[in-house]
């Protein structure tokens, strides 16, 4: 895969994924944009990639912000003139029943997560179009294709990203243009430092992935043709058989969580 000089925004940049991503994308020698809400965590993921980078840029942006999106991407055009790869990264989850959470935390998670890649989108696609070349990753989840007793409104706003996803592929047939979602199962990453995971035990539930490991498939994104790219690929079994068994599958998904819920409920009681 070539990137070289390829102008990369990431947003999320400042850890987990994003931060992975960029150290992959640097490698190869890309333009490599920083964004996330913690510039000084930024400005080490910086330091730590311009071993490789030639050119990097750091922007402070809370992607839930429109005004602060339009900023930052009038900035990076205005600096590389151009953008090649979009990489909508950032995203965070509340651990908790619908009935325990408060619907600004359950706004604040589509927001961010799905209001957030919107916002992206739109700011960097008339530029990609125009340029007839250039491509969309937006990083969901497994969720996207689960709905998972604990993270409901997680799930929700990655469902809502693969759907807009399929349909925005649709319309940019032809332009150059081009739409890949990476879905990865559990991912080890600052997403399970949220004070809601606090009686969470990972290990419960399915193996967990290690960043790098995501990051090595958006970079395959970045140059497929591919509508998803499920990490890791035999995932994809269990995707085909919920819907295509879903009396089966959907029950056994229910029983396996709501086990989990159970037991956070019973930690924080004792």
């Amino acid at each position: 895969m070539n990137f070289k000089n390829k102008v990369v925004v990431i947003t999320g940049a400042s850890s987990g994924i994003g931060k992975a991503s960029a150290i992959k994308f640097a490698k190869k020698n890309a333009k490599v944009v920083l964004v996330a809400r913690r510039k000084e965590k930024l400005l080490q993921v910086e330091k730590e990639i311009s071993q490789y980078a030639d050119s990097t840029l750091v922007c402070q942006c809370d992607v839930s912000n429109k005004s602060q999106v339009k900023e930052m991407s009038d900035t990076i055009i205005d600096t590389f003139g151009r953008i090649d790869i979009l990489v909508n990264n950032a995203g965070f989850v509340i651990y908790g029943k619908v009935s325990e959470l408060t619907i600004e935390e359950i706004e604040s998670q589509m927001e961010t997560n799905y209001f957030g890649m919107i916002y992206c989108t739109k700011n960097f696609l008339p530029h990609m179009i125009e340029q007839r070349q250039g491509h969309i990753v937006n990083v969901a989840s497994v969720g996207a294709s689960f709905g998972v007793p604990g993270i409901a409104s997680y799930c929700a706003t990655k469902f809502a990203m693969l759907g807009f996803s399929e349909g925005l592929k649709h319309e940019l047939h032809g332009t150059g243009v081009d739409v890949t979602v990476v879905s990865p199962i559990m991912v080890d990453t600052s997403l399970f430092d949220h004070p809601s995971f606090e009686n969470f035990s990972k290990q419960s539930t399915i193996t967990t992935l290690k960043p790098e490991t995501v990051a090595n498939a958006v970079l395959k994104a970045a140059n497929s043709s591919k509508l998803e790219i499920v990490v890791p690929s035999l995932a994809n079994a269990a995707i085909w058989s919920k819907h295509n068994f879903p009396f089966l599958i959907n029950p056994i998904i229910g029983n396996a969580f709501r086990k989990q819920l159970s037991k956070r409920s019973s930690k924080k009681q004792s």
